[in-house]
């Protein structure tokens, strides 16, 4: 069996070393390029969102390397994403490609119902080695996650531009290698240190702005064309909530006790939304709400015809917490240049406002004494 999946974000990392860990052979699509989002638009439905198109583009490519069987995530929720499956099954069956679907809920029956569904896929190996596989898988995106919170840290610091989004390129081939707990360890703290290591600019004085919003277009960085790299190079440190450890962490076992992924902003969005909206919407609304007196301003990224942040764009502008946002709908029609117009000129009202707020403290101050 040779089992491929879409990307999105760094979620191949865990899929390699699960397939690998019960016997499965991963086929791993090459990184999203123009070519992958080409195809995708060229057979999806009119009007579908830009995830639903690079799933499957990215499926198209790793059938075409010789896959026979395709993981998606399928479910029953507000967001059209728990329907792709069906779709871009019967999509591609119309093209002519023999495959399976293998589609699981996300995270039915939490950690013991993923580690079911991963033992029928791999075809009779033993929950024991499908528990170590899993465990391997989680410990490795884990460690990746926390190696990119501290290259956020980085970016706007460094002296050379690039340093720090190099070594976590590298970071990601290193825990890819890894064939056990205490090697992703090990990798883990080397990375920590060649990232304390890198030379710093002292005069730096990094804004600190959170990026928000759907899930896919967050984590997929060819989705929001590179949009926290970017970021970092105009002096910005990047602070994210939605990581792939932090979702499985709550979904898989700590939502079992109780504890939710992202209570505190569920909360703060009460106010806003009383019902849920499907998708990431009333995550977008907390984050607003919650992180208005933390950050110097949000970006927030949403694919184009997603309803739920639709709702939550629509909502922000009444909301009392106050502070700078910048929307982008990510779609194939966005360009590059437009969108680095847009951020450095966003940027550079943040720094403005901010050195107005500075100004006006060392006055207050002064009038004080």
């Amino acid at each position: 069996m040779k089992a491929g999946f879409p990307h999105m974000g760094d979620v191949w990392l865990p899929m390699v070393a699960i397939l690998r860990g019960v016997g499965v052979e991963p086929v791993v699509p090459p990184p999203y390029s123009k070519k992958t989002l080409s195809l995708g638009v060229r057979y999806s439905p009119e009007g579908v969102c830009i995830p639903f198109k690079l799933t499957l583009g990215s499926m198209i490519e790793a059938l075409d390397l010789g896959a026979d069987v395709i993981i998606m995530a399928a479910g029953p929720g507000l967001c059209r994403f728990g329907y792709y499956a069906k779709i871009q099954e019967r999509v591609l069956q119309e093209q002519g490609y023999k495959f399976d679907m293998v589609t699981t809920e996300l995270f039915e029956g939490k950690f013991i119902g993923v580690s079911r569904f991963i033992k029928r896929l791999s075809g009779g190996a033993s929950m024991a080695t499908v528990y170590s596989a899993v465990r391997l898988g989680l410990k490795k995106i884990g460690a990746l996650d926390d190696i990119e919170r501290a290259v956020h840290k980085v970016r706007p610091l460094e002296a050379v531009q690039g340093t720090a989004t190099k070594i976590f390129d590298e970071a990601r081939h290193a825990l890819d290698e890894a064939s056990n707990a205490r090697s992703v360890d090990l990798v883990k703290a080397d990375f920590f240190r060649r990232l304390d290591a890198v030379e710093r600019n002292p005069s730096a004085d990094p804004l600190k702005v959170g990026v928000i919003g759907e899930f896919y277009v967050v984590l997929e960085p060819f989705s929001n064309m590179d949009v926290e790299i970017e970021l970092g190079k105009l002096g910005v440190e990047v602070h994210r909530t939605t990581f792939v450890s932090e979702w499985t962490k709550f979904s898989l076992f700590l939502s079992m006790l109780g504890m939710t992924e992202k209570g505190k902003l569920h909360k703060a969005a009460m106010p806003y939304l009383k019902r849920d909206v499907g998708g990431d919407g009333w995550e977008t609304v907390g984050e607003v709400a919650y992180h208005a007196g933390h950050y110097d301003g949000l970006v927030h990224l949403a694919p184009f015809t997603c309803m739920p942040e639709i709702v939550a764009k629509n909502i922000i502008p009444s909301m009392k917490e106050q502070i700078p946002l910048l929307t982008i709908i990510c779609d194939e029609q966005m360009g590059r240049a437009g969108m680095l117009t847009r951020l450095e000129a966003f940027v550079d009202l943040l720094r403005r406002r901010r050195d107005a707020q500075r100004k006006a403290g060392a006055l207050a101050h002064a009038a004080a004494r």
